[in-house]
């Protein structure tokens, strides 16, 4: 795995700041991730691990 549990990801090409909460290895969505909305509703959802990258990454 490229990621590790806890660790914040973000969609190549923008997006929310997400945690990775799990894996689903046997999926092509194989990371589960979770983030807080503006509303402050956790949201969880999947995605394929080539596109994502850690949060760090991104360029400000």
């Amino acid at each position: 795995m490229k990621f590790k549990k806890g660790e914040l990801v973000q969609q190549e090409f923008g997006g929310p700041v997400m945690e990775v909460i799990g894996f689903e290895p046997h999926l092509i969505e194989n990371i589960v991730t979770q983030w807080e909305d503006e509303k402050g509703t956790i949201i969880k959802a999947k995605f394929m691990q080539d596109t994502l990258i850690p949060a760090s990454s991104i360029k400000k």
